[in-house]
């Protein structure tokens, strides 16, 4: 490395990563960097690619560099990402994904389904390898909000190989039956579904695993938090105070498994429920409150017809409010997993 590359590398240790609070060039973010003429050019490793932090980090990096460094008068950056493991699955879980995010609700009808659906979508929309399992085993409503209906998976070397959609791999016992067979299964059996869909899938090199939860405290969400690693859970509640009662209960729960609780969401916002319980249950529990999704029938109709609004209307107030989730939970998340993650294998190449 060249002298002014050095001073290059000592300047930008300056920038510190908002979420982490560490240095970016600590943190091994920053490669492949070259001085040629009077430009700095390197490569930024993010966390996730779902980072909301871009201009941030170009606007503090060229602060560091320019008049700061002799000769620097502009600055090339490429960005590239790498999501860091959560390396608890790996003691526990012979499975290549790299985080498990549950989605679950105190209660039925919040739209949790939906919370789910289009975090998986605008995660993957961003670049990042995503599953979407529908743990609600005995009524799954993953086929249809994600346009699958009722197809069926394939099986190859005795595993099954997940539907896609919008960019998504998904699993669903609402693959497995015909919509008029209900799905009747005690505890045990619940336990055994949950437990097939992440051995018996080949779900491939995953960044996130997004897993949607039935309603409540019973056996399904136990069972999960129990028997995987879970990165942690997003709380999904309605803004009225009954199903911010029962989404404190969910939060209780999970807290007592010492799974972490990513933060909670409030959907369905607006003139009809109001507004405002998920964001002071957050501050009750001192949680991240990670957004609130207004009420809009154009969120009901994109899950009616497989069209999710980050992709039927993304620039709509509901979809942007689910863009904006999806970058929060990425950001949330990749603080989680560092803490429980292997070191990112990155090195400052001179």
């Amino acid at each position: 490395m060249t002298d002014i590359e050095q001073q290059v590398l000592h300047a930008l240790s300056s920038v510190i990563e908002p979420e982490l609070h560490q240095d970016i060039v600590s943190l091994k973010m920053v490669r492949d960097l070259s001085v040629e003429g009077d430009t700095a050019k390197f490569t930024i490793v993010l966390t996730t690619p779902a980072c909301p932090l871009k201009n941030v980090f170009q606007e503090r990096c060229e602060d560091a560099l320019i008049g700061k460094v002799a000769g620097i008068n502009h600055v090339e950056i490429k960005w590239d990402s790498q999501v860091p493991t959560d390396s608890r699955i790996h003691g526990r879980l012979n499975v290549p994904m790299k985080s498990i995010i549950a989605v679950g609700s105190g209660k039925g009808g919040v739209g949790k389904s939906t919370v789910s659906t289009n975090l998986a979508v605008a995660l993957a929309a961003a670049g990042a390898k995503v599953g979407l399992m529908d743990a609600d085993i005995l009524n799954p409503n993953v086929p249809t909000m994600t346009g699958l209906g009722y197809g069926r998976p394939k099986v190859h070397d005795d595993k099954m190989i997940p539907l896609e959609a919008h960019g998504v791999k998904i699993m669903s016992t609402g693959f497995l039956t015909t919509p008029e067979k209900p799905m009747i299964m005690r505890g045990p059996m619940l336990h055994s579904a949950i437990r097939q869909f992440f051995t018996d899938v080949d779900w491939g090199q995953l960044d996130y695993m997004i897993v949607d939860l039935p309603p409540g405290t019973g056996d399904a969400p136990l069972s999960l938090a129990q028997s995987f690693p879970l990165t942690g859970v997003i709380i999904v509640t309605q803004p009225q105070d009954v199903a911010v009662s029962d989404a404190l209960r969910s939060v209780a729960m999970f807290e007592q498994l010492n799974v972490p609780v990513i933060g909670v969401v409030e959907n369905m916002a607006g003139e009809f429920f109001g507004s405002g319980g998920g964001e002071r249950l957050a501050q009750q529990r001192d949680l991240t409150f990670l957004g609130r999704v207004p009420l809009a029938a154009s969120v009901r109709e994109g899950g009616d017809y497989g069209r999710p609004i980050v992709i039927s209307d993304p620039d709509s107030e509901a979809g942007q409010a689910f863009e904006q989730l999806a970058q929060t939970v990425a950001a949330r998340v990749s603080v989680l997993m560092l803490q429980n993650a292997d070191v990112i294998p990155l090195n400052i190449i001179g």
